[in-house]
């Protein structure tokens, strides 16, 4: 992917481990120069001497956050949102409202300020946008349903600047991974595994027999195809939302 994003500044939001860390890598590989925005610095200090980038600790639902992520180099031509707050995890018929309110406020009202805020040197450098959604879109499991709410927001604030932002020049896309084979994830199925008194592997196996691939997918592949998005091999797509789950849902 060596010069697939030659010389473009990608911002990333929500650069934690796992995904955002390996969606600074992978950028970084193909050729761009990455801004990478935390709230804990520690997440983005080290990973940007490595990739040669810029750490930009802030919290994103800051007002002056793009202001922030545009000072780094002065200009984006990609702003990927991966940051992102859980809701709480109860039935929707029993959630308390107010507990929505984070949910809401990271992952659909930052990612429109963001956007907002960045948009004139978006259209300067006819860039791009990825939101990083899920794929909570496509089931309603229960618990999951105040997720839910705020991942469908945000695909309709996606879908909507598209439309906006498409006639300045501007693409706008989101993704919809499923489980993504992190360490967190590891460790999360090594505790069910405990509480069942199974193996992890019988997890594992159990959750990727969901999956037309037979595995879940790794944090670098979810990260590959931000980077295509981000490319000039996507200049006809915008408006869309990429299904990434190695064939778990079908649409």
């Amino acid at each position: 992917m060596t010069d697939l994003l030659g010389d473009k500044v990608v911002a990333i939001s929500g650069v934690g481990p796992g995904l955002g860390q390996a969606l600074a890598r992978q950028c970084a590989s193909a050729g761009a120069h990455v801004v990478l925005a935390a709230r804990t610095a520690s997440y983005v200090e080290e990973l940007a001497k490595e990739l040669d980038g810029m750490a930009v600790p802030l919290d994103v639902t800051a007002p002056d956050a793009g202001a922030s992520l545009l000072a780094a180099y002065g200009r984006v031509d990609t702003l990927v949102h991966n940051a992102f707050a859980m809701p709480s995890m109860r039935e929707l018929s029993k959630v308390d409202t107010a507990s929505l309110v984070e949910g809401f406020e990271v992952n659909v009202f930052a990612a429109l300020r963001l956007t907002q805020q960045l948009a004139p040197a978006l259209v300067e450098s006819r860039g791009s946008v990825v939101f990083v959604n899920s794929a909570v879109l496509r089931h309603s499991r229960r618990t999951f349903g105040a997720y839910k709410m705020t991942k469908a927001a945000l695909l309709a604030v996606a879908q909507s600047l598209s439309t906006e932002l498409g006639p300045k020049g501007v693409r706008v896309n989101s993704i919809a991974p499923s489980y993504i084979w992190s360490e967190k994830l590891e460790q999360y199925f090594a505790f069910l595994a405990q509480k069942r008194g199974v193996t992890p592997e019988t997890v594992y196996d159990e959750a990727a027999a969901n999956v037309d691939l037979r595995r879940l997918l790794t944090p670098a592949e979810i990260a590959d195809v931000v980077v295509f998005l981000a490319s000039d091999l996507a200049r006809g797509i915008t408006g869309q939302c990429i299904d990434v789950n190695g064939g778990e849902f079908h649409r």
